[in-house]
């Protein structure tokens, strides 16, 4: 059977003002949070539960386990926080949603309060996110004005807050422990766990934290059920998915795909293929924190997690990066080198350290000035930084760096004999201002 789009539709079917209430509740906004509130709390759990639905951030964790893991009975203050840092490169998936569907990520933030006992909650964006942010404050105004959020919400006794914080544009507050930690007015930098989040989070009291796209799909599986949304995709990867298509292709941007589609399929015929004159020299297809996939990888492959895994990847945040044949895999882990150097908060030594170096041994690669010790060096090194550090930061360079050397040996190596003029190659073969032909 094939998925609808299941968080697309409703925007796609009305352009001009898809991220108004109006809009939104001309499409049946906000039922499902009623239906919520007259609901046990356990009950919305296991219905997400019964959807499958696993976290579309990065990790994968099954939501409804989640939010089943804060306790009950505790006497503290329950948080739910939307991670809307959306900072992996590649990767602008939850952008859309904000920008055209911030009512749904509303909602859904609701119906999750609703399932964990929260009152007050917060919507995290990256700081240089201004545009969504504007956009879902002004829903945020809208569902206050309705009666939807504050005092007695739709006519109930149930009081909900929510507050939209936007940081200071670190990619590391995206780290659900980091984003805490900015959340509370300090240094964006991830905790020890445990404690987990869900026993001592936001302010030490139990919080869930979910991403954008996750929250975003709550309200349809509310409504029309966990069975219907886990009858789309494979059996541990249920529902459909966003990616977020760019490289030198003919159509890119946000696709929302069953899961367990193939990965050839999507590349050759939803993105249009390839420009021309370019051929494929790999795939990075959950953001650039995950390993590169090559030509050969590629065919075959489902884009889900169980099937990205088996393929040496992982579905990561959906940042479908498609990489041309014109680009040096030495160049590609150069740029990747210099973003996470950048990024990383500097508090592990192993992350602070291993980014930087692998960063300076790139440059001097690429400089003509390697050697076979110095590739080795960055097996070494990546080795040293992959699992060794409070958070996944150090993995996200490890991962790609092993990747890009052991799938690409030979383009290391040439580099070992001496500097290679690796622009004007790419001049050489007219790929430098290709421009696209314009529409007859």
């Amino acid at each position: 059977m094939s998925a609808p789009r299941i968080l697309m539709q409703r925007a796609l079917d009305r352009p001009a003002d898809s991220w108004t209430l109006a809009a939104y509740e001309a499409a049946g906004g906000y039922g499902a949070v009623r239906k919520a509130l007259d609901m046990d709390p356990g009950a919305i759990i296991d219905e997400v539960k019964k959807s499958g639905l696993r976290g579309r951030g990065g990790a994968g964790f099954p939501t409804g386990t989640k939010w089943s893991f804060i306790p009950r009975e505790i006497d503290k203050p329950k948080y739910l926080v939307c991670n809307s840092d959306e900072s992996e490169p590649g990767t602008f998936k939850d952008r859309w949603l904000l920008e055209r569907d911030p009512h749904a990520v509303i909602e859904g933030m609701m119906i999750a309060a609703a399932a964990i006992g929260c009152r007050l909650m917060f919507n995290y964006f990256r700081g240089e996110f201004s545009y969504p942010a504007k956009r879902f404050m002004a829903a945020v105004e809208e569902a206050y004005a309705k009666g939807y959020l504050g005092k007695g919400i739709f006519g109930s006794d149930y009081d909900l807050e929510l507050v939209t914080h936007v940081g200071a544009g670190a990619y590391i507050c995206g780290e659900e422990t980091g984003l805490i930690e900015s959340l509370e007015g300090k240094k964006g930098m991830p905790r020890n766990k445990p404690p987990f989040p869900a026993i001592e989070g936001l302010f030490r009291s139990p919080t869930v934290i979910n991403n954008t796209e996750t929250l975003a799909v709550v309200p349809w599986i509310l409504e029309h059920g966990g069975d219907a949304y886990a009858q789309y995709g494979p059996e541990k990867s249920h529902g459909t998915k966003l990616w977020s298509a760019s490289g030198p292709i003919r159509n890119s941007g946000v696709y929302e795909l069953e899961m367990g589609y193939d990965l050839m399929t999507f590349l050759e015929e939803d993105l249009g293929g390839l420009l021309d004159g370019f051929g494929l020299k790999g795939i990075i297809p959950g953001g650039s924190s995950v390993p590169v996939m090559t030509p050969e990888e590629c065919r075959g492959a489902r884009l889900d997690y169980e099937g990205l895994r088996e393929r040496g990847s992982l579905v990561g945040s959906g940042g479908f990066i498609v990489i041309g044949d014109n680009v040096s895999a030495v160049q590609c882990l150069l740029n990747l080198a210099h973003f996470y150097a950048h990024e990383s908060c500097g508090q592990c030594t192993p992350c602070r350290e291993g980014c930087g170096w692998i960063q300076q041994l790139m440059h001097k690669i690429l400089e003509g000035h390697g050697t076979q010790r110095d590739l080795e060096q960055v097996l070494r090194i990546s080795d040293n930084m992959a699992g060794k550090t409070i958070c996944a930061l150090a993995d996200a360079m490890a991962w790609p760096a092993v990747a890009f050397v052991k799938k690409y040996p030979e383009e290391f190596a040439e580099l070992l004999t001496g500097p290679v003029d690796l622009d004007a190659i790419r001049a050489a073969v007219g790929r430098v201002d290709h421009i696209l032909p314009k529409a007859s």
